[in-house]
C-alpha cells in the first residue's frame, strides 16, 4: 500500500491518458494520491479528477513561479473551492529563488497569504522551496505561530531548514531525487522521524531510477519508497505502510487505518 503524496495529474503529459496512469498506479499498489492544482487554471480540473477517481484527492494553491498573478480574486476562488470534500490541502505555495520566475517580494507575499488562508480554513499547507532555505524557514516559523502545519515537498534543502521544519511540527516529503547517483541528502532521509516522513513522485517531473529520463507518474513512487527503505535500513513494506499512514493523517483522510 503506497500513497503518492504529491503529483500533477492535470499536467498535459499525464492528463491525456489519466485513466491508464491511474490503472498503472493501482497495479503498483498505490492506493491514494494527491494531485496539485498550482495554477488557477487547474483548480477545477484537479477537483474534478478527485471526484472521478476514489484514489485521488486534490490540493489547490498558486505556485511561487506564478506569485505575481496571485491577486485577491484567485484567493477568493481558493477559499470557495476549498470547501469541496475532495480538497485536502492548500498549495503548493512557497519560494523559488533558483528560477526567480516571479519577484521575490511577490513570492513571499503570496506565501504569507497562503499561510493565512490555511489557518483560516483549517487545512494543511504544501510548500515548495528551492534555493530559499532561510526565508522558507522564517515562513515556517510564522506558519507555526498561526497554527498551520504543512509539508516541505520534494525536500532538497539544508540542515537548517530541515531542523526548522521538525521544530515546527512539519512533515518532510522525499521524491525521486533520493534515487539519483549524486544524491547527497541521505543523512537527512535517515534523520527524518518516522512519524514525519512522506513519499511522493512530483510527477510528471523527477522520475526515479530506474525510470530516470522518462515521464514520471504515480506508479513510480514505489521506486522512491524502495530507495528510502534502503537508505534507512528498513524494509520496503514498512516504509510503504508508514508513509501511507502518515499521509492519511497529514491530509486528514478519514480511512486512516488504526
Amino acid at each position: 500500500m503506497l500513497f503518492d503524496s504529491h503529483c500533477h495529474l492535470t499536467d498535459e503529459r499525464l492528463v491525456t491518458e489519466v485513466d491508464q496512469v491511474i490503472s498503472r498506479a493501482r497495479e503498483a499498489g498505490v492506493t491514494r494520491m494527491v494531485t496539485i492544482g498550482a495554477d488557477p487554471d487547474e483548480f477545477e480540473p484537479v477537483i474534478a479528477l478527485a471526484h472521478r477517481f476514489d484514489e485521488v484527492y486534490a490540493a489547490i494553491g498558486i505556485h511561487p513561479h506564478l506569485a505575481d498573478r496571485a491577486d485577491q480574486g484567485f484567493f477568493a476562488r481558493i477559499t470557495d473551492l476549498a470547501g469541496d470534500s475532495r480538497v485536502v490541502a492548500i498549495g503548493e505555495t512557497g519560494l523559488d529563488y533558483y528560477y526567480d520566475n516571479a519577484p521575490r517580494a511577490a513570492q513571499r507575499k503570496s506565501f504569507d497569504r497562503h499561510i493565512a488562508l490555511a489557518a483560516e480554513l483549517g487545512l494543511p499547507l504544501i510548500v515548495h522551496s528551492r534555493s530559499a532555505d532561510d526565508d522558507t524557514a522564517a515562513a515556517l516559523r510564522d506558519a507555526a505561530d498561526a497554527g498551520v502545519i504543512g509539508v516541505l515537498h520534494c525536500f532538497a534543502g539544508d540542515t537548517g531548514l530541515f531542523d526548522t521544519a521538525l521544530e515546527t511540527g512539519w512533515y518532510i516529503s522525499f521524491a525521486g531525487i533520493v534515487t539519483f547517483r549524486n544524491y547527497s541528502g541521505a543523512d537527512l532521509v535517515r534523520a527524518t522521524p518516522a512519524d514525519r516522513l512522506l513519499v511522493e513522485t512530483d510527477s510528471p517531473y523527477l522520475a526515479p531510477v530506474p525510470m530516470r529520463g522518462k515521464r514520471n507518474e504515480p506508479a513510480f513512487v514505489r521506486h522512491t519508497a524502495e530507495a528510502i527503505a534502503a537508505i534507512r535500513g528498513d524494509t520496503f513494506e514498512s516504509v510503504a505502510a508508514l508513509t501511507t499512514f502518515n499521509a492519511l493523517g497529514f491530509y486528514r483522510i478519514p480511512d486512516r487505518p488504526a
